[in-house]
């Protein structure tokens, strides 16, 4: 699980289950109004953990987390499929998507301005071994 530092917990879930299309797998009160919030992209094994933000430093790298580069990529079997549904509900790609020998990919932006990359990796050809 990765956490992710937001400003607040509902908006970020409208954001990754709305708008990307992830699921909410888990919501529970804490202590002093914190909430375990945790997201995934369906069936997926690694997940996001929404950290509402807490004090100055925190709220400052909201959207900042990785100092304007791309922060963290999200893996499509079907990158025309899934770009065409970001698109159409909101979501911002900085880019063009664009081929690399490693696959298709484009920048988008989540709600609060961290870079994330969707990409369809390139399949290796039929047969061949994928390297170590």
């Amino acid at each position: 699980m990765t956490a992710l530092l937001v400003r607040d917990y509902d908006e970020a879930i409208s954001f990754f289950v709305d708008s990307l299309g992830f699921v909410l797998r888990e919501d529970t009160a804490l202590a002093a109004g914190k909430r375990w919030v945790v997201v995934a992209p369906p069936a997926a094994a690694h997940a996001l953990l929404l950290a509402r933000a807490v004090g100055d430093r925190q709220r400052a790298a909201v959207g900042d987390q990785s100092g304007g580069r791309v922060f963290l990529f999200l893996e499509t079997d079907d990158f025309a499929r899934d770009h065409r549904a970001f698109t159409d509900r909101g979501v911002r790609f900085v880019e063009p998507p664009r081929h690399e020998p490693y696959g298709i990919v484009a920048v988008f932006e989540d709600l609060y301005g961290n870079r994330w990359d969707l990409i369809e990796p390139a399949r290796a050809p039929e047969g061949a071994a994928r390297p170590a």
